[in-house]
């Protein structure tokens, strides 16, 4: 998979609504924000604009509106921002990683034997 580019935090937003849709135009992106991001019209078009510059949203021309999708998808960006993580956070070493969310969550039965299962199935591999 190449490299994508970093989304911001507010970046990611605008793509959870886009993912979630068909198209939209930015009239209507920033309506299904509206109650969830503090943000005006303005802001929400700048992050599209960000969004388009990245090449992670592509848009049509429909009259003198645009209408934005998603050019990649909901699970590339979090396989990517999973790794990203990995590598800042723990030196891209995965086991220290899952040790601490280990040590850190609460955990039934039934998540530990799934846990295990997971790991079983790695061994094969």
């Amino acid at each position: 998979m190449k490299r994508l580019p970093r989304i911001s935090g507010a970046e990611w937003l605008v793509m959870q609504v886009l993912w979630s849709s068909r198209g939209l135009t930015a009239e209507e992106v920033v309506g299904a924000l509206k109650g969830k991001a503090a943000w005006n019209s303005r802001t929400i078009r700048t992050l599209i604009s960000r969004l388009l510059q990245k090449k992670v949203l592509k848009y049509e021309k429909e009259g003198r509106k645009y209408r934005y999708w998603p050019a990649v998808s909901q699970e590339q960006c979090v396989k990517q921002e999973r790794r990203s993580f990995v590598d800042r956070v723990y030196g891209g070493t995965v086991t220290p990683m899952l040790a601490a969310f280990i040590e850190d969550a609460q955990l039934s039965h039934e998540d530990v034997d799934e846990l295990k299962r997971m790991l079983d199935g790695k061994e094969t591999v």
